[in-house]
């Protein structure tokens, strides 16, 4: 069996074995005092190396970014050397892996960080409407704290140290997390960012945040090392944009000349995110939807067979289908999914799912 998502791809700086990307996903299994990878998070991303791209699990680039417990960080020499040996595993089993980077801003808990810290965020923004797991159970979220001008500068730098860290671990490149709610997209909604200096106010002081990251984050390891991925119009952790479609364009307008290694997309809500933006990025595009149910083989042969990008990226059909590209070329059937082994814990649910004999 054939198709669109299994033939290679060759981009400006991406040659993978097929157009199969797997997409970031939280699985909780770090050591929660050292942020160290879990024991088995080689062989987890070992096992899924067939996808043409790996993205890793998001990871913190600084102790206020971290967003819940398991999360791993990129930050000491010892979670370098942790991730180095995952990203040996992959390797060895000839896959190709970027590092996600990601701050969590306001989606964080003093229970969750050390020694209570208040979390941080473009603005004193509390989210209302749901709980957030901790370490003792599920709470209520706290107010934030707005970050001054300084520390918006400083985690500029954050990140793109964690990138030079992620290079010095092994990984083939970073994906910068722009999407989802989290602290990049909080500058760039309306809604969470109601500062008044020059990271806010107006459309281009809240892309300017973004912008400064992933400048900073190329001039650091390059940008044919450097990906970025958004979520316009993606209502997920209180977000509300006004305009997603003047954000977005005027975001990616301003990068694509840096000549990225791609931009991934997801799409969701009312704003067709895709088809807007995939004739303003001359450089590889990577399509997700990030839906209530796992997104289908058929569904992202569609985006790349329209054009409206170049890869397709698959979360939870990863998970529990290690083999994901081959069950995809044989026509074979998916492993159940299972949603309560998805988070913390040990083997199960994590590399214990079958793979085609």
């Amino acid at each position: 069996m054939t198709g669109p998502l299994l033939t290679p791809y060759e981009g400006p700086h991406l040659r993978l074995r097929n157009r199969i990307a797997m997409a970031p996903m939280t699985r909780g299994r770090a050591d929660d005092v050292t942020g160290v990878p879990h024991p088995l998070t080689g062989e987890y991303y070992a096992q899924r190396a067939a996808a043409g791209l790996m993205v890793s699990e998001g990871i913190w680039p600084h102790e206020l970014g971290k967003g819940g417990p398991g999360i791993p960080g990129l930050v000491t020499d010892e979670q370098v050397a942790g991730w180095r040996e995952v990203t040996g595993a992959v390797h060895a089993a000839g896959g190709t892996i970027f590092a996600q980077l990601w701050h969590v801003g306001r989606m964080t808990h003093p229970l969750i960080l050390r020694g209570g810290a208040t979390p941080v965020a473009p603005s004193a923004v509390r989210i209302e409407s749901q709980r957030i797991h901790t370490n003792a159970g599920c709470a209520e979220h706290v107010t934030p704290r707005a970050m001054t001008t300084a520390e918006v500068e400083a985690a500029v730098g954050h990140f793109a140290a964690e990138a030079r860290n992620a290079i010095r671990a092994g990984f083939d490149g970073v994906e910068v997390h722009g999407a989802n709610g989290y602290l990049i997209q909080q500058f760039l909604a309306e809604n969470t960012n109601r500062r008044t200096d020059r990271f806010g106010g107006s459309r281009e002081g809240r892309i300017r945040f973004a912008l400064d990251v992933v400048r900073a984050v190329a001039d650091a390891v390059g940008p044919e090392r450097v990906g970025l991925r958004i979520s316009p119009d993606n209502p997920e952790n209180e977000i509300a944009e006004q305009d997603p479609q003047g954000t977005y364009r005027a975001l990616v307008d301003a990068l694509d000349p840096l000549g990225l290694a791609y931009l991934h997309v997801i799409e969701r809500g009312a704003y067709g995110a895709l088809a807007d933006l995939r004739p303003r990025w001359s450089g590889t595009l990577i399509g997700n939807f990030n839906g209530d149910e796992p997104t289908t083989r058929a569904a992202g042969e569609s985006v790349v067979e329209a054009g409206l990008a170049d890869v397709f990226s698959f979360g939870r059909l990863f998970i529990s289908n290690p083999d994901l590209p081959a069950r995809f070329a044989t026509g074979a059937p998916l492993n159940p999914h299972v949603p309560e082994l998805v988070y913390g814990g040990g083997a199960e649910g994590y590399v214990d799912y079958p793979a085609l004999t």
